[in-house]
């Protein structure tokens, strides 16, 4: 009987099958990469807006926070998109008549809400709460990046679950004074700016429990709290104190990025009494502030925050 196949196919088999594996694992690595490209994350992209707000132009140029058009950041899952009132509030006095600003106008007209572009839009699947993350040291610019330096507002990183899970396994690095959750440029501790962090001995929210000044509490007076980087004397007698305003009793934060200059102003908390200086911890790196600050904001630890039961309970 003659031979069906000639003794060369076996090596063209071979080649074939080896053929075949690169080219699964070819497609495997494009595929892979493909689902991390801005086509997918969408990341870098300007959406055409209908009105090209700039977030350059309100944060930086005339030094609006984050929490005016923000209004829930603090207090819900959402951010929230602001509605065509708060835009109203400026715009019913400046630019009454500008061209772009038309939609704005026709919307605060006829009742009727823009059709804003989500930008950072989260699958339907996803759960995050921007509260616990914005009220337990995460800044605005760590997932959202420098907002005060885009003209048009983009996604800077790609919010996908593996770029999740990189913070989760190490908070420490994100993690801030509550007080520099809104400041844009902070960069963190450093041995040419250190911080110092001392606990307020009040029974609060962990936004309260943990007071940080950019100032050395040792050149001070003992009596002494720190509030916009300058002492306010705490009084025993006195139920609070103010300095430009504001309540030494407040919780309320106002910070002005000064993104050229690479450094924010900071305007800190004061709590009820003053903090003696010894009780100051001094802070030179980002990794020794941000154990601390783990510790103090009760932070799970990484094998908490990715145990199943942090959702399936």
């Amino acid at each position: 009987m003659a031979q069906v196949f000639d003794r060369s196919s076996n090596a063209l088999a071979r080649a074939a099958l080896i053929l075949t594996g690169l080219i699964v694992v070819a497609l495997g690595v494009a595929l892979n990469q493909l689902q991390r490209s801005p086509w997918v994350t969408k990341q870098g992209q300007r959406a055409d807006q209908p009105v090209p707000f700039s977030h350059r132009h309100h944060v930086e140029g005339l030094g609006i926070q984050c929490q005016y058009c923000h209004v829930s950041v603090e207090k819900s899952m959402y951010a929230g998109i602001p509605p065509t009132k708060t835009c109203m509030n400026c715009h019913a006095q400046i630019w009454t008549n500008a061209e772009m600003l038309k939609p704005v106008r026709d919307s605060w007209a006829t009742g009727q809400s823009l059709q804003w572009i989500r930008i950072h839009d989260l699958p339907d699947y996803v759960y995050f709460n921007h509260e616990i993350h914005v009220n337990k040291g995460i800044g605005c610019a760590s997932c959202h990046g420098r907002v005060d330096e885009m003209p048009i507002m983009y996604a800077e990183n790609s919010l996908q679950m593996e770029w999740c899970l990189n913070c989760h396994r190490d908070p420490v690095k994100n993690l801030r004074p509550t007080t520099e959750i809104y400041n844009m440029a902070w960069a963190g501790p450093s041995s040419s700016k250190p911080v110092w962090c001392a606990e307020t001995g009040k029974l609060a929210p962990t936004a309260q429990s943990v007071s940080c000044t950019t100032k050395d509490p040792q050149s001070g007076n003992p009596e002494m709290a720190f509030m916009q980087g300058g002492p306010i004397e705490q009084h025993p007698n006195a139920a609070s104190q103010t300095s430009n305003g504001i309540s030494a009793h407040g919780s309320g934060v106002q910070m002005q990025p000064e993104a050229l200059a690479g450094a924010g102003q900071t305007m800190s908390d004061v709590p009820p009494m003053a903090i003696l200086p010894a009780s100051y911890h001094k802070f030179t790196s980002q990794q020794a502030l941000g154990t601390y600050l783990a510790d103090k904001y009760r932070i799970r630890t990484p094998a908490e925050l990715q145990s199943c039961e942090v959702c399936h309970r």
